[in-house]
């Protein structure tokens, strides 16, 4: 868990300045570890995958109103 943002807002920041945008393959890479050490803590793949659904709709309805009236 990130405690604290900006020091990975700066981690971030000096990866891009030192080593430029990453990849495709590095990408891939990247993602790919992330989702086995996902998978390794148990929380990779969901149980229910709908759980939690109707959270995210009700939350897509109420932003997409907002865009409308914006």
């Amino acid at each position: 868990m990130i405690r604290n943002s900006e020091i990975l807002r700066q981690l971030e920041e000096n990866f891009i300045k030192n080593e430029g945008s990453l990849t495709l393959t590095q990408s891939l890479k990247l993602y790919e570890a992330l989702w086995r050490e996902a998978e390794s803590l148990g929380i990779f793949p969901p149980e229910d995958p709908l759980e939690g659904i109707e959270k995210d709709i009700r939350l897509a309805r109420i932003l997409n109103s907002c865009l409308k009236n914006s």
